[in-house]
């Protein structure tokens, strides 16, 4: 929705990424969910301020606020939700580039109370945007299902105006015949690409 906003203002913002998306996969043999979007991203200063420092002071800030009678229903605010991811993974990495930050910044941490954040050896992947990957814990794995996630996704995507696309694997069988003419084996060639590529 920032990335929407800041469009209107600035018809330059969403740059060569036009499309605002969320994106899902999985890869079985790393045991790992990622979850990349387009939106605005975030700068090394946003990763530490406004991850990093709820690994450090998010329980005590909440802690401070209940004592002082905040509603409870406000748990979000202190990042009790992204820090939720833990509770599957034991690790987490945070990829991410906005405009104000010539440089991609890869945040991580263990659920520790530490972290670190380092410029991201791979240069500018994701052009603009965020890329949160969950190393999964060994009891979380049936989450590394395709249908585990596209179940998930339909469920609590249903107020998200983006699209949400699950990355799946898909094989295809095909026995070509002697006596089928070259026309005939590029289009199969075609659908071949097409069934590998992201849907």
């Amino acid at each position: 929705e920032k990335a929407r906003f800041h469009s209107v203002q600035d018809d330059s913002f969403l740059g060569d990424t036009k499309d605002l998306e969320v994106k899902i996969e999985h890869d079985p043999e790393a045991k790992t969910i990622s979850i990349t979007d387009t939106g605005v991203g975030m700068s090394k200063a946003d990763l530490i301020n406004n991850l990093g420092t709820v690994a450090k002071s998010g329980t005590t800030n909440f802690l401070e606020a209940m004592a002082e009678g905040a509603d409870t229903n406000l748990i979000g605010q202190f990042g009790v939700g992204f820090y939720s991811a833990f509770l599957v993974a034991d690790k987490v990495t945070v990829t991410s580039k906005c405009n104000d930050d010539p440089v991609q910044h890869v945040w991580e941490s263990s659920a520790d109370a530490s972290f670190t954040v380092v410029p991201d050896p791979r240069g500018n992947t994701l052009g603009r945007g965020t890329r949160v990957t969950l190393h999964l814990k060994e009891d979380a794995h049936d989450y590394l299902s395709e249908n585990k996630l596209k179940d998930a996704s339909k469920k609590y995507s249903q107020f998200i105006q983006f699209p949400i696309y699950v990355k799946v694997k898909k094989e295809v069988d095909a026995e070509a015949e002697e006596d089928e003419d070259d026309e005939d084996k590029e289009e199969k060639d075609d659908v071949e690409t097409k069934d590998e590529e992201e849907k």
